[in-house]
């Protein structure tokens, strides 16, 4: 691999793709060329790149000659046609879609928890949902120290985590209601302004939707838990940006809110803000735009055994999305 390789991002213009821009400059990530690829209405498009303007050209299949990874975010039908043209092409494809999270031949990573999974790749690894990725953030470290066995978890999701356009929703719907103007929607079925949505991603023959049986199949396959299990409810809030999740998770050994709390400050990415006599917990207002995630409002689980209760706010188009995909690229040229 290339010391200063040639790094293309897949949907360039979406609200994870400038803030894959912005963390490989943060990051001083060795970018020797950098290629902007999206549909052929974004052409001509510029974003900045460390001081200088860069060009958006249209993703095509021959998109990849030279480039050594792509960071796609452009949606799961994008990814399933042209990842594999990619990895066919030589480049190595960490996609942030959900096209190839639960295929066996694909790493599934978050590089806190199973950086050693992407030795394995064949041209394509997989970011992992961004609620399932916050959650396991605080999660899996109290599971290696005490074996989580399941877990009874709400979520409260950010509009970006919908795009750009839900974030607009919000903004015009907020004035809508103070002008004591009509409210229009075209993102959500509800308005979202001042109401919460039971509702993230398409329903299930279950009842649960996609969004929340993700958190069940693709936490076994990141922290190697096969019988893990997670009962979810994913709803969406009027928030612009970053996503909280109320998590009880039970364990096989017994757990003690001190011992949970020496174990989550010792964590990787993970910030201890736990001090409610002093109204001290995280918010998604301030993990907005941070790396890492926070970990709070701690105490045992009054209705289970080896039970824990404890609230994580992470930014969802960082470490749920960019920040992510940035790391393992991150782990890939080491």
């Amino acid at each position: 691999m290339n010391l200063k390789p040639h790094i293309a991002v897949v949907g360039a213009t979406g609200a994870v793709g400038v803030e894959m821009i912005k963390t490989l400059e943060k990051r001083r990530f060795p970018v020797g060329k950098l290629t902007l690829l999206a549909s052929a209405r974004s052409v001509g498009k510029h974003l900045a790149f460390r001081g200088e303007s860069v060009a958006v050209a249209e993703l095509k299949p021959d998109s990849f000659k030279g480039v050594d990874i792509a960071l796609f975010s452009a949606g799961g039908s994008i990814s399933k046609q042209f990842a594999p043209i990619a990895a066919q092409a030589g480049c190595v494809v960490v996609d942030n879609s959900s096209a190839f999270r639960m295929d066996d031949a694909v790493p599934l990573v978050i590089p806190e928890i199973n950086a050693a999974d992407i030795k394995w790749h064949r041209g394509i690894i997989a970011n992992p949902n961004c609620t399932t990725a916050i959650a396991l953030m605080a999660l899996y470290p109290l599971h290696q120290a005490f074996l989580v066995k399941r877990m009874f978890a709400s979520s409260y999701q950010a509009v970006s985590g919908t795009g750009a356009k839900a974030i607009e929703e919000l903004r015009r719907q907020i004035a809508q209601t103070v002008a004591g103007q009509p409210v229009t929607k075209e993102v959500y079925p509800h308005q979202i302004a001042f109401n919460v949505l039971p509702h993230v991603d398409v329903f299930l023959p279950s009842g649960y939707t996609k969004e929340e049986m993700k958190m069940e199949n693709e936490g076994r396959k990141i922290m190697h838990h096969p019988t893990f299990r997670a009962s979810v409810t994913c709803v969406r809030v009027p928030v612009y940006r970053a996503h909280s999740i109320a998590i009880s998770a039970e364990f096989e050994k017994p757990v003690s809110v001190d011992a949970a709390l020496e174990v989550l400050r010792k964590a990787p990415g993970l910030d201890v803000v736990d001090a409610p006599a002093k109204n001290e917990y995280p918010l998604p207002l301030y993990v907005s735009e941070r790396y890492n995630c926070a970990v709070g409002r701690l105490r045992r689980d009054c209705a289970m055994d080896n039970g824990l209760c404890f609230w994580v706010s992470g930014d969802q188009l960082l470490k749920g999305a960019a920040l992510n995909a940035v790391q393992i690229a991150e782990e890939f040229l080491k």
